[in-house]
């Protein structure tokens, strides 16, 4: 797979793109929009780079839109719409001057032009190069060859190994379990607790907010809204970007179980102090996560760490913590080995620092139980 530019870079000339506007793309610097565009497979060469990078801008948004299609409406990703604008992709807008077209952008939130240049305008343009990047990784992947059909034998398919088991330790003290409380809820309704934990992929790309995720719930409940109720400030999504940005990882893929810690936004409301953001999942192509048992372990582990660190650095009175139950979504854990290995971890943490009480959240009767199961057990 060939070496992508910087998240920067790309930022940095979609900027200037979006001044100068798409009939004038080829006097604009190019060098990143053309290396991603090549990577995605949206251009070949010299020859037909302008209409890759096109190509490419407009995949970035229907991507940003959930993957549907890109129309100006009020049922559209309100981003993504921004963000057609701003570059004229919508039908008879491409050659608009760039006035024009920020107003027209400006519009889909229902603010200023101005402020949408500090802040939308920013957030817009910021996304769209993530999406340009994901774009170029996904098509650098290998894919599973297709079948073919031929008179040849073929060779019979390789059975999973069986996945492991948590390592086996004496039963902990009765009140362990006690400090674990599983509630039957979604998790960004949970109110009063310190942490709430996230699963993401190990990109830390959330899922988009109208998704039935983890992720995509709590970046919708934590996101700033007008008082039309159009979101305005999407909070998580945004400081995990920057956090990406300042440890050079943009577009780059983190440790599995690494964990990295934003506001909880909108959500300190429901007394909410912290949200957590657990890389616990890999992608594998398409909508469809690997995740390794013992990585939910070390996400457990890496919260805990985090949390005594910034009740120390941030003197914040950190008492209690919520985890989803990690690994089990789309393609990753079977449901009883994930509240496995997700319980195993959470009785060590309470061994080694009692002060802390745990509840895990699921909004599925059946998840619940397999979790109460998990709870009463070694």
């Amino acid at each position: 797979m060939r070496t992508l530019p910087s998240h920067q870079e790309l930022v940095d000339e979609l900027r200037y793109l979006r001044q100068r506007g798409l009939p004038r793309l080829r006097h604009c610097p190019r060098d990143a929009l053309r290396e991603v565009a090549l990577a995605a497979g949206c251009c070949t060469g010299p020859d037909d780079e302008l209409e890759g990078i096109e190509e490419l801008l407009g995949a970035a948004v229907r991507r940003l839109a959930g993957g549907g299609p890109l129309l100006d409406t009020d049922g559209c990703d309100p981003l993504a719409r921004a963000a057609a604008h701003c570059f004229g992709l919508f039908a008879h807008r491409r050659g608009l001057p760039a006035a024009d077209r920020r107003k027209a952008a400006a519009a889909v939130y229902g603010v200023s032009t101005e402020r949408f240049r500090r802040s939308q305008e920013r957030a817009a343009v910021e996304e769209l190069a993530s999406a340009m990047l994901a774009l170029a990784r996904e098509a650098g992947r290998p894919k599973e060859p297709d079948a073919v059909a031929t008179g040849a034998p073929q060779s019979a398919p390789v059975p999973n190994p069986p996945l492991p088991a948590p390592p086996p330790t004496t039963a902990p003290p009765r009140w362990v379990a006690e400090r674990i409380t599983v509630l039957l809820s979604p998790i960004e309704l949970v109110r009063d607790v310190d942490i709430l934990v996230s699963s993401e992929n190990i990109y830390l790309e959330m899922s988009k907010t109208f998704r039935p995720t983890v992720s995509g719930a709590l970046r919708r409940a934590a996101a700033v809204r007008n008082p039309s109720g159009e979101i305005v400030g999407d909070v998580l999504a945004r400081e995990l970007a920057l956090w990406l940005r300042a440890h050079g990882r943009t577009g780059l893929p983190v440790r599995p179980g690494t964990v990295v810690a934003t506001s909880a936004g909108a959500l300190s409301r429901n007394g909410v102090r912290r949200i957590y953001h657990a890389a616990v999942a890999t992608p594998t192509g398409g909508d469809v996560y690997h995740v390794a048992p013992t990585t939910v372990a070390e996400a457990v582990q890496a919260s805990f760490a985090l949390a005594r660190e910034e009740r120390t650095a941030l003197s914040l009175p950190l008492s209690t913590i919520c985890f989803p139950l990690l690994g089990a979504g789309r393609g990753g854990l079977p449901t009883d080995v994930a509240a496995r290995w997700l319980l195993w971890a959470v009785k060590e943490e309470l061994r080694r620092d009692p002060s802390w009480s745990v509840r895990l959240a699921t909004r599925k009767p059946e998840h619940a139980e397999l979790l109460k199961a998990a709870n009463s057990g070694p």
